[in-house]
């Protein structure tokens, strides 16, 4: 994917997923990262969390996070 990407250094790339888009009331629920080396070499870490609140049928939608998903995981704040 990344094949003719030349790196001095390490990059990092970063996906939340949340309830909504509003930053000020809506809660996290998915954040992963992906990060590269300059020799290629990939590092993926993704982690689910309960947000708390349901999640609306239409961040469901988009990112496929149900409620059912996420019932049994720590809040965000546990896990950070």
């Amino acid at each position: 994917m990344l094949k003719n990407l030349k790196l001095e250094r390490p990059i990092a790339f970063i996906d939340v997923e949340t309830t909504g888009t509003n930053p000020h009331s809506d809660r996290v629920v998915e954040l992963s990262i992906l990060r590269i080396q300059p020799d290629g070499k990939e590092e993926y870490k993704s982690h689910r969390v309960n947000p708390g609140v349901p999640i609306p049928p239409e961040a469901t939608a988009v990112h496929g996070i149900t409620d059912a998903d996420v019932a049994n995981l720590p809040a965000f704040r546990q896990w950070v």
